[in-house]
C-alpha cells in the first residue's frame, strides 16, 4: 500500500499555552509515526488563534494547528478516531492532498 500525502487541521482551546501545545501536537504526530507514517511540517495555521465562523460548544475562538503527513490509508482513519475521543481537540478535518494524481 503506497504512502499518500495528507493534511490534518485541528482546533484546540484558544487559551492553550505554547507549553501545553507541545504535548498535544506530539501526541497526534506519534499516532502517525507509530503506524509507519512520516510527519512533515506541523504548527499553527496562519496566526493560529482565530475566531470561529460559528460557535462550537460555547467557544468563539480556537487555536488552529496544521499537520502535514505521509501515510498509508489506515493512518487517517485511526487519527480521525483518536481526534473524536480526545478532550483537547474540539474540531478536526483530515484531507488527502494528492487526490488528483490517480
Amino acid at each position: 500500500m503506497g504512502m499518500r500525502h495528507y493534511e490534518a487541521l485541528f482546533i484546540v482551546e484558544a487559551e492553550t499555552t505554547e507549553e501545553d501545545l507541545v504535548p498535544i501536537i506530539e501526541k497526534y504526530q506519534k499516532v502517525v509515526t507509530d503506524m509507519g507514517g512520516i510527519v512533515g511540517e506541523t504548527g499553527k495555521w496562519e496566526q493560529g488563534r482565530r475566531r470561529l465562523t460559528y460557535e462550537i460548544d460555547g467557544r468563539r475562538e480556537g487555536l488552529f494547528i496544521l499537520m502535514n503527513f505521509e501515510a498509508g490509508s489506515d493512518v487517517p482513519l485511526e487519527l480521525d478516531r483518536i481526534f473524536r475521543i480526545s478532550d483537547d481537540v474540539f474540531r478536526h478535518i483530515i484531507v488527502r492532498q494528492d487526490e488528483d494524481e490517480e
